[in-house]
């Protein structure tokens, strides 16, 4: 199984946006990309743009290349607008959808709990980070699990869960109501450019 297990705050860096809440302190001391050429002029090209805003999404989401790229070919595929569609495959991936329910305080603890096996989806045990969850599924954390302290740790720190989510914190157990609009997805995205450079 292939992941980044590297610094995010590199990444954060080379991006030039926090990836996660940790990352925005450091990226105030140093501002500018990682490397002996970081403080260097970097020539802007719309090439450029397109592609940074493609890393910074796959970041994001933790989701390597050829993954984002069949998600891409998924959403262009499906009725409506390509960009919004990949958003939202993107949002509906279960680790995502852990970290949005308030049950991980990031998306790699997100994805460590699901990989653990420590959650169920309509009361199957899922191990899949990528499974994709629709609408009326539910999302329980495993009876008798390890993790449920550091699991009720997380859920002390989310103030509000996203409104396409429904989540009990105290019978830790939450609910998808629908495909997430694209209002209600805070990502610091722009899809359109990611559109763009794959569309060439």
């Amino acid at each position: 199984m292939a992941r980044y297990t590297g610094p995010q705050v590199k990444l954060s860096r080379r991006e030039g946006e926090p990836l996660t809440t940790k990352c925005a302190k450091y990226l105030e001391r140093r501002s500018y990309p990682p490397g002996q050429h970081g403080r260097g002029r970097i020539r802007q090209s719309e090439y450029l743009l397109q592609l940074r805003e493609k890393q910074k999404t796959r970041r994001y989401y933790g989701v390597l290349e050829k993954q984002f790229r069949r998600y891409y070919d998924r959403a262009s595929r499906q009725p409506g607008i390509t960009g919004e569609n990949l958003l939202r495959l993107l949002e509906l991936r279960l680790d995502n959808v852990v970290f949005r329910l308030g049950f991980a305080s990031t998306r790699r603890q997100a994805r460590q709990f699901v990989n653990h096996g420590h959650f169920q989806v309509n009361g199957k045990r899922v191990d899949i980070p990528s499974y994709q969850v629709r609408a009326d599924d539910v999302i329980t954390v495993k009876p008798g699990s390890n993790a449920e302290p550091a699991i009720r740790a997380a859920t002390e720190l989310v103030a509000v869960v996203a409104p396409w989510l429904q989540a009990d914190h105290d019978a830790l157990n939450g609910k998808v109501l629908r495909p997430p609009d694209r209002s209600e997805v805070d990502a610091p995205v722009q899809e359109q450019l990611i559109v763009e450079l794959y569309s060439k």
